[in-house]
């Protein structure tokens, strides 16, 4: 249904920014973080050419809400490091399962071990965001995603334990470090919703925490803890952000301020995507 609805606004002419998965892994279509991938934005010329879209129609989709906190955190190892493998375990709240949501006796006092097809968007998504612009296609980036996925009774605030492999050696020190000074495009044009710090990184034993830590930057940020050397693999540490900010409704207006910024609603470009 949905993605009928949306093709049909976009070969209209009108913009579709949307937080649906009908079209999100779509080749043509962008699958957008905006300080992660805004080169994807190249996509839509070929969209536009391929659909045959009115004037000024064209598709844009924001990931899953796990997915979003995953990509953000991956992205500045990947870029500095390198990727070889990534195994993450979410925790994510009620809210993420929308309305009605979770049954209350099925939550209360009680861990959830099975969202339906979360695992295959968190380690199909992941990778089409880490890609890297081939032309007029995305090429997906390579390494594994190994994912599992629960619901917690926690209001709002996922969470994810995450551990990565990296293809070049790094110490803790400098994978800190690329996580706390990653900026982007964004924050490049000050763009309004944009945090100003796309990831937090802190050391207390105890953090982050969804009650403490989920509206971090207005509830655009992504806040890293429990950075650690990993027996198995090289890094492991736990990442959490809001799930229907950052991951849903936040995330769709930044993609939408970014294409104003970018020219592709109406307003002259400030430069190549």
């Amino acid at each position: 249904m949905a993605q009928s609805v949306e093709e049909g606004f976009a070969r209209a002419g009108y913009p579709v920014i949307s937080n649906s998965s009908a079209c999100r892994m779509q080749k043509d279509v962008p699958l957008l973080i905006p300080e992660v991938n805004h080169a994807h934005l190249r996509l839509l010329d070929a969209q536009r050419a391929s659909r045959g879209f009115a004037n000024g129609g064209f598709i844009v989709t924001n990931p899953n809400c796990s997915t979003v906190m995953i990509a953000i955190a991956l992205a500045p190892l990947h870029a500095r490091f390198g990727i070889k493998a990534a195994v993450v375990t979410t925790m994510q709240a009620l809210s993420g399962a929308g309305y009605p949501g979770v049954a209350s006796l099925d939550a209360a006092d009680n861990v959830l071990p099975f969202i339906e097809n979360e695992e295959e968007k968190v380690e199909s998504e992941t990778l089409k965001i880490l890609g890297r612009m081939n032309g007029t296609q995305v090429e997906a980036a390579s390494f594994p995603v190994s994912a599992q996925c629960h619901r917690v009774n926690v209001s709002d605030g996922h969470m994810g334990a995450i551990r990565v492999k990296l293809a070049r050696p790094a110490n803790l020190e400098e994978v800190r470090e690329a996580l706390a000074s990653f900026t982007s495009l964004p924050q490049e044009l000050r763009l309004h919703t944009a945090p100003e710090h796309p990831l937090i990184v802190r050391d207390e034993l105890d953090r982050p925490q969804p009650r403490l830590d989920r509206y971090a930057g207005a509830g655009m940020s992504v806040t890293i803890g429990r950075l650690m050397a990993d027996r198995v693999l090289d890094f492991r540490f736990v990442a959490l952000s809001h799930n229907t900010i950052r991951g849903a409704a936040g995330a769709a207006i930044l993609n939408a301020e970014l294409l104003i910024a970018k020219g592709y609603l109406g307003l002259p470009r400030s430069g190549a995507a």
